[in-house]
């Protein structure tokens, strides 16, 4: 049998795919990890345990449950959370804590620093305002305060470079997730800015571009023994893990937009050219002639556990049925929260707020209001936060043709009829909802000839649902909209003072 392996890391747990040369499922696998939260603002993860370490568990888990052999494998791809920074030794081994994307916010002194030295010019520098999606800050942060590890440092990678410099001994990025770490790499010319490099880090410091789907190495004798892989077998560089469950999902043509509901909301749109937007991450993306308009929120399904784990924590149930007593509950209540409007930015923000001192406000709170009025007003809050980006890319001209929704928000049903409603557009959610990893396996399909293009490769993709908007709620939703945006804009000044 010729098989196809797809794994992907994410923020609070892994999955892994086996799939045929059709993108059959063969096995499918899920394990859950921890994030570190030292202190106010920061977010890590222990890359060897947790990255690797979940790698080679699904590896060898999936072969195990599928009753595949290694040599049967003739191809891996992978993807991982982006944005995130680890130093790491000759030999691929963390030298320290893996800093995690957005929600991390310890180089806000490093992001101020660029802001002044680069003045006017650093929104076109870093291709937006910096912010703390950016990785060359988080190097800089360990430049100033961890000295010995910065200078011992043999690369500096995101998620997808250390697990395929892991499996392969080969250290290379993804051109769409090198947006991430400008000024370090010219894009235009595909390799990397020695210039940019200066005030951060050595050029050798870094991972050489390749594409997503190019075959980055093959797997060394070392990692073989680890994941129980064959030496040899094909390795792609990887990507983020919102670009894979874009490819998952099925957007494949200019007008396509994923939103995925995960810890955090992402958005990818795909246009046929690129728009100068300093609040939003505008850059390429995986499928050749395309441009992935990107936009963040750092609050989803973060938001909607944190509700789970304060006002449902004393509840004897599993977490699942937890979850569904949220979404009845909130369910009962009529379209609007009546009255009750919730800023999402209970980890600061990221598009188009781009403030990570932002913070979460209920407002309207009344006696009449419940526990379910506040779990619908969290969820609306959510959906309003991703209506912000839409708006803004609608505003530059983009179509909103096809909009697709992924990640464990699918789950819930009212959620995405509140998405509907508050974006007025259909909301389709695909029929396998196992995200990014089933992304990569796909992916290492058509690297491994199972498919003759990407056209081939988008029609294995069926959609599940269907949620329509009701028109009776635009009128309230748009009411309420405006109170959202000037809320913030009311109260950024106090959030500011309490930090």
């Amino acid at each position: 049998m010729v098989c196809y392996l797809g794994i992907d890391i994410g923020t609070h747990e892994s999955k892994g795919v086996l799939a045929d040369y059709r993108g059959k499922i063969l096995a499918m696998e899920v394990i859950g990890h921890d994030v570190d939260n030292p202190q106010p603002g920061w977010f890590s993860q222990d890359a060897d345990i947790i990255w690797w370490g979940d790698f080679c568990r699904l590896s060898r888990w999936l072969m195990a449950s599928a009753q595949v052999s290694a040599s049967e494998i003739r191809c891996v791809g992978l993807s991982a959370l982006g944005c995130d920074c680890v130093p790491v030794d000759r030999e691929g081994k963390a030298l320290f804590d893996a800093i995690l994307y957005g929600i991390d916010s310890r180089s806000q002194g490093e992001i101020e620093w660029a802001l002044k030295k680069y003045g006017k010019d650093a929104e076109k520098i870093f291709g937006h305002m910096p912010c703390s999606s950016d990785v060359a800050p988080k190097i800089m942060w360990f430049k100033n305060h961890h000295p010995d590890i910065w200078e011992k440092a043999y690369k500096f990678l995101t998620a997808s470079s250390y697990l395929c410099g892991r499996l392969t001994g080969n250290y290379v990025l993804d051109p769409y997730l090198a947006e991430d770490f400008l000024p370090l790499y010219d894009l235009k010319k595909g390799g990397i800015n020695s210039e940019g490099c200066r005030e951060f880090c050595r050029p050798d410091q870094l991972a050489d571009l390749l594409p997503a789907t190019a075959i980055a190495g093959k797997v060394t004798e070392t990692a073989a023994r680890e994941t129980g892989l064959s030496a040899g077998t094909p390795v792609l560089t990887g990507t983020g893990d919102s670009g894979a469950e874009a490819i998952s999902s099925g957007i494949c043509q200019p007008g396509d937009m994923m939103i995925q509901l995960g810890s955090t909301g992402y958005m990818i749109y795909l246009s046929d050219h690129r728009i100068e937007e300093p609040r939003l991450w505008p850059g390429t993306f995986i499928l050749p002639g395309t441009y992935g308009i990107c936009a963040g929120t750092n609050t989803a399904g973060a938001l909607t556990q944190w509700m789970r784990d304060q006002w449902y924590r004393d509840m004897d149930d599993e977490n699942e049925s937890l979850f569904q007593r949220m979404e009845m509950e909130a369910s009962e209540v009529p379209a609007g929260s009546e009255g009750l409007i919730c800023l999402p930015y209970f980890a600061g923000e990221r598009t188009p707020v781009n403030d990570p001192k932002a913070r979460g406000v209920f407002f309207g709170l009344e006696t009449r209001h419940t526990r379910g009025h506040m779990v619908r007003a969290g969820i609306e809050g959510i959906c309003c936060a991703i209506r912000d980006n839409v708006e803004l890319m609608k505003a530059h001209g983009l179509p909103m043709h096809r909009i697709f929704a992924v990640g464990g928000g699918t789950k819930n049903a009212l959620w995405l009829q509140c998405l509907a409603d508050i974006l007025e557009q259909e909301i389709r959610v695909p029929a396998v909802s196992f995200g990014a990893a089933y992304g990569d396996a796909l992916m290492a399909a058509l690297a491994g000839g199972a498919f003759a293009d990407w056209n081939e490769l988008s029609k294995q993709i069926q959609v599940k649902k269907t949620y329509t908007p009701n028109p009776e709620n635009f009128p309230m939703y748009r009411k309420q909209g405006k109170i959202f945006n000037k809320l913030y804009e009311a109260t950024k000044e106090y959030m500011h003072q309490l930090s």
